[in-house]
């Protein structure tokens, strides 16, 4: 089992969760956040005078899979949240974690079962 955490752009939301159906992956947790990367933020003109916003908004998904769903997942993440064929800056990361165990609190089925 792993848990999967990606950081995409809140844009790129929708086609996320639409080629993550398309492989059968229907549970996922979606969460705003903030933040930065190479990007470093940006500048904005307010009133005339500018200022740097450190941290911009981005959307993490939190998706818990069984070893099978690992590389589709990840493929499906890569083709709803990537800007055009290449890529751009910013467009966010992709994390995978071991998960060492899952419990379903409705029945107490535990692993992968529960997921």
């Amino acid at each position: 089992m792993k848990l999967i955490i990606a950081i995409i752009q809140p844009t790129k939301l929708e086609d996320v969760k639409t080629a993550l159906t398309e492989v059968d992956v229907v549970r996922l947790t979606v969460m705003d956040c903030q933040g930065f990367g190479r990007q470093k933020g940006q500048a904005e003109v307010y009133r005339g005078h500018e200022f740097s916003v450190n941290l911009l908004r981005k959307v993490q998904l939190q998706i818990a899979v069984n070893d099978e769903f690992v590389e589709p997942t990840i493929e499906a993440i890569l083709k709803g949240g990537r800007t055009g064929d290449t890529g751009e800056i910013g467009d966010g990361k992709i994390f995978v974690l071991p998960m060492d165990d899952c419990v379903r609190i409705r029945t107490g089925e535990r692993g992968p079962e529960a997921i």
